[in-house]
């Protein structure tokens, strides 16, 4: 029964203490001084007797000083192989926090005797509240008493060192060291965290996706960001490696070794939202730029972050936008980072946003309710994309037969999906160069097909070879005509982050 206290207050599933298990023990009896941060900081002194761990927590913890008495107060018995116990108590278990040995070693009496003598003489000592021993540690060494207070509760104790060769005014608690691992309780702390960190592992997260609206708006529940022309992605950072993904978990890896190179600076577990862009010498991102770069390799890459999704092994996407965004901000300042970037957002003032936009010629900007979750692999009306330049993405149905000297093809047919149809939306036969058209025509060469992939008739006075409706790209151009097609479109390149399942027709055209 004298380890019930001891197992009862202990959850074995989740605290790597020993259970409670009475030993007994040939050689010499042991002693330990465990220094434990749990809520408040302290010292337990452990003697072994009758197979247990009588034990006393010390505040102060013990002294070298005989003119020092410091108060112990007993506390339940602990099992014999606590003794070797170093490391973490969890939180949520009693006792949480790190624990060093801070001594160890073996003891006596003042007249050496044999360990069941000294025991029985120790017991009876005990019930009598003196007891004198002398302690052969690393650090404590000498003859100590522990002293009961009579006029105190049951458990008040007094530790003292007698006055001999060993008794020093030196402060011993300076040598702050584990006898067993020379690691102090601020280096455990640190080791702990960095396993904990090894063990816990990110993986990607679907993005949340935004509505399209026509207009902007004003809103003091609402922020704005800048509506980026490049890749959305997600970057999961582990501590053995970085992987960068499109929105589909395309990897991205090899097209943008230099983000993934550099968010390898940042020491912790962490998924990230944003977007890659290359921008121009007007600092204003390019689509057409970053398909450039993937080909040649040439041009700046940036990472623009707008939003933290897992943290430490902590899920962030319930927090509001706003808390995340302050967490991500607070996360990338403290790394010197170039190309990885926090995306700066106003709160409010969506028109006048939307006006600045528009004078630097960006693609447009995005509102997000400041109160709101993320919702991974969601589109939803808490964010909102409000689009400057006309720009679409579109599905490429087939090539006409070109009619200049320029080899290859002549324009690209496009199409998107109107529910589960696909629809016509024009052709589009500039925005290439000799060299992309080649590298193009090769990529579509194998998914050429026999038949029109649209079941309606497009009236056509071209040659087409008709393709299997795979590619997706983006284009800008002037204004929808009234019959719904795309007027001078302009090719930018291919989305390889987007499925043509996700390309649709707005009704709003």
């Amino acid at each position: 029964m004298t380890l019930y206290k001891y197992n009862r207050k202990r959850n074995f599933n989740s605290t790597d203490e020993p259970k409670g298990e009475v030993e007994s023990q040939q050689n010499e009896p042991v002693f330990v001084v465990q220094k434990h941060a749990a809520s408040h900081l302290h010292y337990d002194f452990r003697l072994e007797m009758d197979g247990v761990l009588k034990s006393w927590a010390i505040p102060k913890g013990p002294s070298m000083n005989p003119n020092d008495k410091r108060l112990a107060i007993m506390v339940e018995d602990h099992p014999y192989a606590y003794k070797d116990f170093e490391g973490n108590i969890p939180e949520g278990n009693y006792g949480a926090g790190n624990v060093i040995i801070w001594d160890n070693g073996t003891y006596t009496l003042a007249e050496e005797q044999p360990k069941a003598a000294i025991e029985k003489k120790l017991e009876a000592d005990l019930k009598k509240g003196h007891l004198s021993f002398v302690l052969n540690g690393k650090k404590l060494k000498g003859e100590f008493s522990l002293v009961k207070l009579k006029s105190q509760e049951d458990n008040s104790w007094l530790l003292i060192k007698k006055n001999d060769s060993d008794a020093t005014d030196v402060d011993i608690l300076k040598e702050d060291k584990s006898v067993l691992s020379n690691l102090s309780l601020e280096d455990l702390e640190k080791k702990n965290a960095k396993d904990s960190k090894k063990s816990i592992r990110a993986e990607f997260i679907k993005p949340m996706l935004a509505r399209a609206v026509e207009k902007p708006f004003d809103d003091t529940n609402w922020v704005f960001e800048v509506k980026y022309d490049g890749y959305r992605t997600i970057s999961v950072i582990n501590p053995d490696q970085v992987n960068l993904f499109s929105r589909n978990q395309l990897s991205f890896d090899k097209n943008f070794k230099a983000i993934a190179d550099e968010l390898t600076k940042i020491d912790h577990v962490a998924v990230l939202d944003g977007e890659i862009v290359i921008e121009d010498e007007t600092d204003r991102s390019d689509f057409q730029l970053l398909q450039n770069y993937i080909k040649t390799g040439k041009g700046k890459l940036k990472y623009y972050v707008f939003d933290i999704l897992n943290l430490d092994g902590n899920n962030t996407t319930g927090l509001s936008l706003l808390q995340r965004k302050e967490l991500l901000e607070i996360l990338l300042r403290k790394f010197p980072l170039s190309k990885v970037i926090y995306s700066q957002h106003i709160q409010e003032k969506g028109i006048s946003f939307y006006e600045s936009a528009t004078k630097k010629g960006l693609e447009g900007i995005m509102a997000k309710k400041a109160n709101s979750q993320y919702r991974a692999g969601k589109r939803s009306g808490d964010w909102l994309k409000i689009r400057i330049s006309q720009q679409q993405e579109a599905i490429i149905i087939g090539l006409t037969e070109s009619k200049t000297t320029r080899s290859y093809f002549g324009a690209l047919l496009l199409a998107q999906y109107d529910r589960k149809k696909l629809r016509f939306i024009g052709k589009c036969g500039t925005g290439f160069t000799e060299e992309n058209i080649k590298e193009l025509y090769e990529q579509f060469e194998p998914y050429f097909i026999e038949e029109s992939p649209i079941k309606d008739k497009v009236a056509l006075a071209d040659k087409v070879k008709w393709l299997k409706p795979k590619f997706v790209c983006q284009v800008k151009f002037t204004e929808w005509t009234q019959d719904h097609l795309l007027r001078h479109p302009v090719f930018q390149g291919l989305r390889v982050d987007k499925n043509a399942s996700e390309v649709t027709f707005s009704s709003d055209h």
